[in-house]
C-alpha cells in the first residue's frame, strides 16, 4: 500500500485536509487514529468516525511483528507483511530505527546476505512508515535510517513519500531521517529538491572503482571520487554530513593504502567515515578483522584528520545481520 492510497480512502469516507493530516498523524506516532483535540465525534465526519476500526486494523497489518531478537546493540525484528512476504528492521541505541525499503535487493553486494536472493519486491510508503508506527509501539523513535533490506534508490518515490510523511507529520527531525545509498544520479537530483530533506547516508566501501564494481556488482558505475564531490554538494546545499559507509572486511580493503585514498577523498570534506566491521555470514568467503586492526584504522585516519567512527555490526551476537533473520524464517522446519 501507498500513502497516496491510503489518502484517497480517507477521502473517499469524507475526510477534509486537516482530518487526513490528523488522522496521518497520529498513525505515523503509534497514537489512536481519533485521539487529538476534542473528541473524535465531534471532529471527524460521521463515515470516517464509523469506518476507525478497519482502518486500524488495515495499518496494523501492513507490518506485524512475527519475532524479537534482543541483542546488545539493539533489537532486531522480523515484520511480516500483509502477503505474508517478511522484512526486517532494528531498534538501534538512543532513539535510533533501521528500516527496510525493499523486500531483498538487486544490488547483490556480496558480503550482504540480502541481495543473495535478488529483489522480490519493493515496499510501498505505507509498508514503510507502517515500520515507525510498529516500532513505536515497542519504544519512542526519535531518529529514522533507510539502511535495512534494499537499496533506496530503487524504491525511490516511495522512500521519499515516507519520508515527506514523518518529516512532516511523523514528529521526526529532517536531519534525523537518513538516506541510505550505494550512489544512484537519480538521488543527487532528487533529495535537492525535496521539501523534506533528509540526512544522506553513502555506503562506500572502497576508494578502488574496480574493487567497488567486484563488490557491489549492480550499483551504478560512478567513480568513488565523483561520488564523494556529489555528497559534498549536497552537503553545502543541507548543511548536514554525508556519513559514509565502510564494511571492514579482513585483507580487502583494511589496508594502508585504503586509509590513505580516504584521507585524499574526504579532505575538506563535511563528512563522517563509519567503520563497520563485517558481520559474518557462513558461505560468503569474507573474514571479519581483528578489533586491533579496525581500531588502528580508525585511530589513523583520526590522525590525518578525517572524522572517522568504528561502529559495531548490529545483531553479530544474536546472528542477526543484515537479510540473516529473513533468511532463516524461510527454512524449512525440522
Amino acid at each position: 500500500m501507498k500513502i497516496a492510497d491510503l489518502r484517497e480512502r480517507l477521502r473517499e469516507l469524507g475526510a477534509k485536509p486537516a482530518h487526513e493530516a490528523r488522522l496521518l498523524r497520529n498513525w505515523s506516532r503509534a497514537q489512536p487514529l481519533g485521539s487529538g483535540r476534542g473528541r473524535a465525534e465531534d471532529v471527524l465526519p460521521l463515515p470516517l468516525r464509523e469506518a476507525l476500526p478497519e482502518l486500524a486494523e488495515s495499518l496494523a497489518a501492513l507490518a506485524q511483528l512475527r519475532t524479537e531478537h534482543a541483542g546488545e546493540d539493539g533489537t532486531r525484528l522480523l515484520l511480516a507483511l500483509a502477503d505474508g512476504q517478511t522484512v526486517e528492521c532494528v531498534l538501534l541505541p538512543k532513539g535510533g530505527l533501521c528500516v527496510s525499503t525493499q523486500v531483498g535487493c538487486a544490488v547483490g553486494c556480496t558480503f550482504c546476505m540480502t541481495g543473495r536472493d535478488g529483489l522480490q519486491r519493493q515496499l510501498g510508503s505505507a509498508e514503510i512508515v507502517a515500520q515507525v508506527a510498529l516500532a513505536r509501539r515497542l519504544r519512542p523513535v526519535k531518529k529514522v535510517v533507510f539502511m535495512g533490506m534494499g537499496e533506496p534508490a530503487h524504491n525511490l518515490d516511495n522512500v521519499l513519500d515516507a519520508i515527506a510523511l514523518l518529516g512532516a507529520l511523523g514528529d521526526i527531525g529532517h536531519k534525523n531521517l537518513v538516506f541510505s545509498t550505494v550512489g544512484d544520479r537519480r538521488v543527487f537530483e532528487r533529495l535537492p529538491r525535496c521539501e523534506v530533506k533528509p540526512a544522506l547516508a553513502l555506503s562506500l566501501h572502497t576508494t578502488k572503482a574496480e574493487l567497488r564494481a567486484r563488490l557491489l556488482p549492480h550499483a551504478p558505475r560512478i567513480d568513488p571520487a565523483e561520488l564523494v564531490a556529489l555528497c559534498g554538494e549536497y552537503a553545502r546545499a543541507t548543511g548536514y554530513p554525508i556519513q559514509y559507509q565502510w564494511t571492514l572486511l579482513e585483507g580487502i580493503n583494511d589496508g594502508d593504502d585504503e586509509v590513505e585514498a580516504i584521507a585524499r577523498l574526504l579532505d575538506g570534506q563535511y563528512a563522517v567515515m563509519n567503520l563497520i566491521p563485517w558481520n559474518a555470514v557462513d558461505g560468503l568467503g569474507y573474514r571479519r578483522p581483528t578489533p586491533e586492526r579496525a581500531k588502528a584504522m580508525a585511530l589513523a585516519l583520526y590522525k590525518r584528520g578525517i572524522l572517522a567512527k568504528l561502529r559495531q555490526s548490529a545483531g553479530q551476537d544474536v546472528d542477526g545481520g543484515c537479510g540473516q533473520l529473513r533468511a532463516r524464517s524461510a527454512l524449512p522446519a525440522r
